[in-house]
């Protein structure tokens, strides 16, 4: 509930970067074809609007004006065509382009979430899930805008305005200067509101990022706020930085309102001055009144490619600091490079070994110093200790999570860091504390896209849990519906069902942190109960701070301050009256220990 940055953007770049765009156009690389079909429909589209006031000065010069209405007929005849034409020319030139831009938006979108799932968990703690869904959602929608309406747009508007140049020089030259005469204000007009709108959006975009980041963590977080009655405080802040983003909506507001009456005062003065002129020119012969008229309405033409390029310059902006966004993220390197046909156990044993290893997240800060144990094929082991001894950091070392900094960890006699994530995470299955559930059915949660895994091993897996009636009496049964997270789930169901997904993909080595630390007492008997069974022929690393779980362990590790203190059974531990004997007495009454002997 801190009043703090909510992760805003960051400062938005170069309104244009050359770098940024040629990197974009290796996108539409692919689609090269499309898109110059769709630049010469653009262009074919936009020379058939500049004959429209063509046949307009022959319709008024050789028939109105002479009287000879015959030929009318033929010159609207020829106009609907060129309006029918450029009508055809203007959809397939959009279709394509639309086409492109929602390619480019696949591709992008492929590459981002592919890109995201080869980084390390560390770079997940570093940067919030509401910027990185922003990469994949919002800033690829942004350059969709670049690829779909803006990239030939622009292009076909600066050919539309060369040719309507061209066109005005071609009818009189004279009264073309007069037209560009007032260009310079154009131009003034046009800087002043580039560089106003270019502060404006960066504003809108941090306050749209604070709204995100918002909206997000409350939403997930409203059970807290509830709980503590919190609604009223919460909404208020949800106000004020709705209101800002408001504030900053309608500073862009005022200046697009301004900017685009101000082109329109501009073209007017254009028109006075032409009529003015161009009224002289008619009256002493030297223009006819059919140019005439057909020269107002190329110059009215001519400022509507320049009122597009200014809307396309925010476009062009936002495409630029999107893109930058998303290629740093692409350009983010994973620290754990993935190992191409690395070696496989000839044996698959679940026999693990831990040698001199030191981890650490941050530089020396080493949360494990020096650990060495190892754990035979079948073996049982626990690790227990105090919060922040290093336990879940062990687990996530052997998932190869990250990566250790010394030593060498082993399994089945191969460094870890040699294997493929493949053939490492295919015999290792972890059981967390903290479940996550995937909205979907019960067969997708535990078979999570792995179709060799079929509908009887996930119910074996279920019975082994004790959970396959709770699942089969659904209506539905195994494709029953799932709520988001699991909403509809007690705290000890997820428990059991991250059992059976464990075990539906049959792994060598089972690991438990601290997996029955959330459910109450009922459901972890259920559980140790099925623990007995699950365990046969299996190689165990339980992680758990009620010490009763692993009492029948084979053998028990003690860490403090990541190294190993104690290890043994828990007889034997008990009897040293060490740091096990103290945890242990932490949680059961002298007479217990009494009784233990």
């Amino acid at each position: 509930m801190a009043d703090n940055n909510y992760h805003e953007e960051e400062v938005i770049g170069k309104a244009y970067d050359a770098r940024l765009m040629r990197r974009l156009l290796t996108y539409a690389r692919p689609y090269r074809i499309p898109l110059a079909i769709a630049i010469i429909l653009l262009i074919a589209g936009s020379g058939l609007q500049l004959l429209l006031p063509v046949m307009v000065q022959i319709g008024i010069d050789d028939y109105i004006a002479v009287k000879n209405m015959n030929g009318l007929g033929t010159i609207a005849l020829w106009s609907a065509m060129i309006l029918f034409g450029s009508f055809i020319f203007s959809y397939l030139q959009m279709y394509i382009t639309m086409y492109i831009g929602q390619k480019v938006q696949y591709d992008l979108r492929m590459q981002i979430f592919g890109h995201l799932q080869k980084l390390h968990l560390g770079f997940f703690d570093k940067n919030p899930v509401g910027r990185l869904v922003t990469r994949v959602t919002n800033d690829v929608n942004v350059l969709d805008e670049l690829f779909s309406s803006g990239l030939v747009s622009v292009f076909g508007d600066i050919i539309t305005l060369i040719g309507i140049i061209i066109a005005l020089l071609y009818y009189n030259w004279r009264l073309a200067l007069f037209t560009f005469a007032v260009v310079p204000l154009l131009i003034i007009a046009t800087t002043i509101f580039r560089g106003k709108v270019r502060a404006i959006y960066r504003d809108v975009r941090t306050r749209i990022a604070r709204l995100n980041a918002f909206t997000q963590e409350h939403v997930t977080g409203m059970n807290v706020i509830q709980l503590f009655t919190r609604e009223k405080a919460v909404l208020n802040k949800f106000n004020s930085i709705n209101a800002d983003l408001r504030q900053a909506n309608l500073k862009s507001v005022y200046y697009y309102a301004v900017f685009f009456p101000a082109v329109e005062i501009i073209s007017s003065i254009s028109l006075a001055i032409l009529l003015y002129y161009g009224g002289f020119q008619v009256g002493a012969g030297v223009l006819t009144f059919g140019e005439l008229v057909a020269f107002i309405q190329l110059v009215q033409r001519f400022y509507d490619p320049i009122r597009d390029l200014s809307e396309k310059y925010n476009i062009l902006q936002s495409s630029m600091a999107a893109s930058e966004r998303i290629f740093k993220l692409l350009d983010t390197e994973p620290e754990i490079i993935p190992v191409v046909n690395g070696p496989k156990p000839a044996k698959s044993e679940g026999k693990i070994e831990f040698q001199n290893v030191w981890f650490a997240y941050n530089n020396d800060d080493y949360v494990l110093k020096n650990l060495s144990f190892s754990v035979s094929s079948g073996e049982k082991i626990a690790i227990v200790g105090a919060t922040g001894a290093g336990k879940t950091s062990l687990i996530s070392l052997l998932f190869r999570f990250y990566d250790y900094q010394k030593g060498s960890i082993k399994l089945d006699g191969i460094e870890i860091n040699r294997m493929s994530n493949e053939i490492l995470r295919s015999q290792l299955g972890l059981v967390l504390q903290d479940v996550f559930i995937f909205s979907g059915d019960y067969a997708g949660n535990i078979r999570l896209g792995n179709d060799n895994i079929s509908d009887a091993q996930i119910i074996e897996a279920l019975k082994k849990v004790n959970l396959h009636d709770f699942v089969i009496n659904k209506e539905g049964g195994l494709n029953s519906e799932v709520k988001e997270r699991g909403a509809t789930l007690s705290t000890g169901q997820k428990q059991l069902l991250s059992f059976a997904r464990a075990l539906a993909f049959n792994p060598n080595i089972l690991v438990l942190d601290e997996a029955t630390s959330s459910v109450d007492t009922a459901t972890e008997k259920m559980i140790q109960k099925a623990l007995d069974r699950l365990l046969e022929n299996r190689t165990a690393i339980i992680i758990a701070h009620r010490l009763s779980t692993i009492e029948k362990a084979d053998k028990i590790i003690v860490l403090h301050h990541g190294e190993v203190r104690e290890m043994g059974n828990h007889k034997e531990l008990l009897q040293r009256k060490g740091i096990y004997y103290r945890l242990y007495q932490m949680q059961f009454r002298d007479e217990d220990l009494k009784a233990v002997g």
